[in-house]
């Protein structure tokens, strides 16, 4: 009975073994996992299940590592923290994103209303009522064709479509570019 207390003593690893891994190992765990936006909790979180994982690891029978024990302490933590960076990043609320997010004002430039006025009033009156109703005022084709009195929903799709060659007829004449109409 002694022989197996001895061989079973002797397998396990002592508190020493623990203190001194735990020296050596844990700064650089810690330092990865406040590298990766973890807290220090979430690095002793992480080292303890390390530990672990190479206690249960080292208890097994071909268990051989050709590194230093907190080398290999290390990377086992290093790929749990990402395992774990990797399943919790993905579940960011986008509120807290969105509230980080700074749009500058002058991010959209603003349309050069004369230009665009002036391209559009070349079209003509009607072209250019319905333009505004489709585009601006957002009003369906149906409602649209009763509003301006076309015979169809076809008719007033036509119409439209015309309308926007005028525009584009307009612009490609004049040489406009698509810059001309932003500040």
């Amino acid at each position: 009975m002694e022989t197996l207390e001895m061989s079973i003593q002797e397998t396990l690893p002592t508190a020493r073994d623990f203190e001194t891994l735990y020296e050596m190992a844990f700064p650089g765990v810690a330092a990865f996992v406040s590298k990766m936006n973890g807290t220090f909790d979430d690095a002793k979180d992480i080292f303890h299940d390390a530990l672990v994982i190479f206690h249960e690891k080292e208890q097994s029978e071909n268990f051989t590592i050709n590194v230093p024990a907190e080398a290999y302490v290390l990377g086992i933590a290093k790929h749990l923290w990402l395992k774990k960076f990797k399943k919790t990043s993905r579940h960011i609320p986008l509120d807290s994103m969105e509230a980080n997010i700074a749009i500058p004002e002058d991010y959209f430039p603003s349309v050069n209303d004369l230009t665009l006025l002036a391209v559009l009033e070349r079209t003509g009156k009607k072209c250019l009522d319905i333009l505004q109703a489709f585009y601006y005022e957002k009003m369906s084709l149906k409602n649209l064709a009763q509003a301006l009195g076309f015979s169809s929903v076809h008719s007033a799709t036509v119409q439209k479509y015309k309308c926007l060659e005028k525009v584009r007829d307009t612009v490609k004449e004049k040489s406009i570019s698509y810059e001309d109409f932003f500040e």
